[in-house]
């Protein structure tokens, strides 16, 4: 028989895989800005709505066929009356 688990194990075990959690996401993010600069797409200006866009298009040509039925769904129900998606776009932040 396995032994409970005290309320700060799991939340020792939660704290971990926030972390664990946090490192993937920057290492994602580091990915996807490389290869935005290196294609020169970080030194255009486009929306963030349009960029939103671009990318769940890439995403659907690599997704499995079967996923990408239901993403399709899910996306419908959150787009906006013009065809968008996502948050609105901010404006750009010269500086």
């Amino acid at each position: 028989m396995r032994p409970k688990s005290s309320i700060s194990d799991l939340d020792a075990q939660m704290e971990r895989l926030r972390e664990r959690r946090e490192f993937l996401v920057v290492k994602s993010a580091e990915r996807f800005a490389r290869a935005a600069i290196k294609s020169g797409l970080a030194e255009m200006e486009i929306a963030d709505a349009e960029v939103e866009r671009i990318v769940d298009e890439i995403a659907t040509r690599f997704r499995k066929p079967e996923r990408r039925a239901s993403v399709a769904a899910s996306t419908s129900l959150h787009r906006s009356p013009s065809g968008e998606t996502g948050a609105p776009a901010e404006a750009p932040h010269d500086h």
